[in-house]
């Protein structure tokens, strides 16, 4: 599983040198940026399925986004003869009002078993908190 992760996260680091040019009529979310042992892909934007797992592009207005958020549970948060525990997530954020020609970032990490997301504006303002829609382990 963890070559997996690791193969998973190269190739979409690998991915983002050949990210399209931003449509200026639209905001850009950017997922990021990858830690080491994590994976984040975009999944959802208001129930459609992502065009691409690499970023979000939206038009103007209120939009719900959905993740998938993949991480690993160090020993240390589960017991002392512990090896590390894979969590495969799912994070739903709301935002109200995305403006044209923005750039957002959307950052992921977890304390122990729990996964946490937010989103910031171009100010690196906190302008969303993701809400967990459910995590399976591995």
């Amino acid at each position: 599983m963890r070559a997996l992760m690791l193969t998973g996260s190269l190739l979409m680091l690998a991915g983002c040198a050949g990210l399209p040019q931003p449509d200026p009529t639209q905001a850009w979310i950017n997922l990021g940026p990858h830690q080491q042992d994590t994976v984040l892909q975009a999944l959802e934007v208001d129930a459609k399925a992502s065009a691409d797992k690499r970023y979000f592009e939206v038009p103007p207005g209120s939009h719900e986004l959905k993740v998938r958020y993949q991480f690993a549970v160090a020993p240390t948060n589960i017991g002392p003869d512990a090896k590390p525990l894979w969590r495969d997530c799912r994070l739903s954020v709301k935002f109200s009002d995305f403006n044209a020609g923005q750039r957002y970032q959307l950052e992921a990490g977890n304390i122990g078993f729990r996964p946490w997301a937010k989103l910031y504006d171009q100010q690196r303002k906190v302008v969303g908190q993701a809400h967990p829609a459910g995590c399976q382990s591995s």
